[in-house]
């Protein structure tokens, strides 16, 4: 489904990324972790064409998608969901996710994807996408656009980022259901220990290379006092 071949990536003249070779299949809900500086940011940004490599191919889907636009590689099935979602100003939540759709869809199929994202979708649908609302729901808003898309593959870099516990054990459920919701494979960063459980794989990045990959079971079993952050500690 997606393979990086020997990906390489300098920033002033520090290696970021050091012969990344990787294979993610289809259908598969899969984390990345580990310590600041390890290069997992730099990675999916890569996978989404907002970097590019200075060496080695990504292939998605059976094709070398290596020198492909952002724009492209989004039309060939992959969304990004950034740390801090994007607010738009004069632009309501149905807007947003009849853009994000690329087709027309009514207000009850708006009203039914906000649904599966936690949302009262009567109390939403109309809400412009502005600082009134919160971190949480900002989040929720971005999964529901991403849902829409239907895409082969999702990719959320640290979702919990800027939002309280509250907020973030209400996103737990939605990863949990994530197949539910979202179709095909995700592909999420993030140091949280509830995220890396409902994981079926985790990915251990140190110094730009992948220093291990395990099941969420071993690795939580293994690593977590090492690399996971603890909710009530974040």
């Amino acid at each position: 489904m997606l393979e990086l071949q020997n990906i390489c990536f300098e920033r002033d003249n520090k290696k970021i990324l050091d012969n990344i070779n990787l294979k993610i299949d289809t259908d598969k809900f899969i984390a990345i972790t580990g310590p600041n500086g390890s290069g997992k940011s730099t990675l999916v940004k890569i996978i989404m064409g907002i970097e590019k490599p200075d060496s080695g191919k990504i292939i998605f889907q059976g094709k070398d998608i290596t020198k492909l636009s952002i724009e492209k590689r989004a039309n060939a099935g992959i969304s990004f969901a950034f740390q801090q979602p994007v607010k738009f100003k004069g632009m309501t939540v149905y807007d947003l996710l009849r853009i994000a759709s690329k087709k027309a869809i009514t207000k009850k199929e708006a009203c039914e994807i906000l649904s599966k994202v936690g949302l009262c979708a009567k109390e939403y649908v109309d809400r412009e996408v502005n600082g009134s609302l919160s971190g949480g729901e900002l989040k929720r808003i971005e999964i529901a656009t991403v849902a829409v898309r239907q895409t082969k593959l999702t990719i959320f870099d640290e979702p919990e980022a800027g939002i309280d516990l509250w907020s973030f054990n209400n996103l737990i459920e939605i990863f949990e259901n994530m197949r539910e919701i979202v179709k095909g494979t995700t592909l999420i960063i993030s140091h949280q220990e509830k995220i890396l459980g409902i994981a079926d794989e985790v990915i251990l990045m140190k110094d730009g290379k992948i220093d291990k990959i395990e099941t969420s079971e071993e690795f939580l079993k293994n690593n977590v006092s090492k690399t996971c952050c603890k909710v009530k500690k974040c």
